[in-house]
C-alpha cells in the first residue's frame, strides 16, 4: 500500500547549471527515498532532443546518465516513477521510460488519494491566453512533426532546438505575466470536464495552493515550483485517507 507520494517539476536540468543537478542528486539520495511513489510532471531537462541522444558520449549525455542512474536506483530500491511530458521534454520516449524504470504517462493523469479525485499534467495546456504557445505546442506535439524531427541529424536538431528555446525567451519578454499564467476560464471547464477535486501542475513556476468553492463544491489548484536556488517537492501522506496531509517542501544542498 502506497503510503506517501511525491511529486516534483520544473527542474530544467542542464550541463550549464551544476548547482540544479546536485540539488536533484541530494533529493533523490536523501529526500525521494521517502516516499513510495515519485511523480515528474514535465520539464525535468532544459532540452530533450530524442532518445537516441543517449547513444552519443559527450558532457550533455553524462547529464542525462546520471540522472537516469539516480531514477533507477529509485525505481529499483524505493517505489514507482512516472513521468508527464512538458514543453521542454515532451521527446522523451520508450528508451528513457526502459532506463529509469519509470512510465510515461497521458495527462491529465487521474490519481486517487488521500479520497480525493486528482488530476496530475505539466500545466501548459490551460495557459491558453497566450495563443502563439498553444499554436506552437500543438506542432510540437503533433507525432508528424516529431517523426520529421527524430529523422534529423542530431547536429541540425541541437540546432533547431537552440534556436527554438532563443525565441521563446525573446517572446516572454514581450508578454505579460497574466498572459503567462494558466487561463481561469479553462481551468474551471477542466474542472468540470473531470469532475476531480484536486488540480495538481507545474509549468508557471508560481508556486501556490488556490482554494474555492465551484458548483458548490471545494476544489484546490496546487502549483508546483520549479527549482533554482532551491528544489521543490509536494508530499501527500496517504497513511490516514481521512485527512488531508498534503504539503509543499523547499530545501537546498
Amino acid at each position: 500500500m502506497t503510503s506517501t507520494t511525491h511529486i516534483i517539476s520544473d527542474l530544467h536540468l542542464c550541463q550549464s547549471r551544476p548547482s540544479l543537478f546536485a540539488l536533484f542528486e541530494h533529493y533523490m539520495q536523501k529526500i525521494a527515498i521517502q516516499s513510495n511513489q515519485l511523480f515528474v510532471l514535465g520539464d525535468l531537462f532544459e532540452v530533450w532532443i530524442g532518445d537516441d541522444c543517449l547513444q552519443i558520449e559527450s558532457p550533455n549525455t553524462q547529464l542525462y546518465r546520471d540522472v537516469i542512474s539516480l531514477f533507477k536506483g529509485y525505481s529499483d530500491n524505493h517505489g514507482e516513477l512516472f513521468f508527464i511530458h512538458g514543453n521542454r521534454d515532451f521527446l522523451l520516449s520508450e528508451e528513457f521510460e526502459k532506463q529509469t524504470g519509470g512510465k510515461l504517462l497521458k495527462e491529465p493523469h487521474r490519481l486517487d488519494l488521500s479520497n480525493k479525485k486528482i488530476a496530475l499534467m505539466h500545466g501548459d495546456s490551460l495557459c491558453t491566453d497566450d495563443v502563439a504557445y498553444q499554436e506552437f505546442r500543438a506542432m510540437v506535439r503533433n507525432l508528424e512533426w516529431q517523426k520529421q524531427f527524430l529523422s534529423l541529424p542530431m547536429e541540425k536538431r541541437i540546432e533547431i532546438a537552440s534556436g527554438l528555446r532563443q525565441q521563446s525567451k525573446e517572446a516572454q519578454t514581450e508578454k505579460t505575466m497574466a498572459i503567462m499564467d494558466v487561463n481561469q476560464n479553462s481551468v474551471e471547464d477542466f474542472f468540470i470536464q473531470t469532475n476531480i477535486d484536486w488540480l495538481i501542475h507545474g509549468h508557471t513556476h508560481r508556486q501556490a495552493t488556490h482554494e474555492s468553492t465551484f458548483n458548490n463544491k471545494k476544489i484546490k489548484r496546487i502549483v508546483l515550483s520549479d527549482w533554482g536556488e532551491q528544489g521543490f517537492y509536494l508530499a501527500i501522506d496517504n497513511k490516514n485517507p481521512d485527512q488531508q496531509n498534503i504539503s509543499g517542501h523547499y530545501f537546498s544542498v
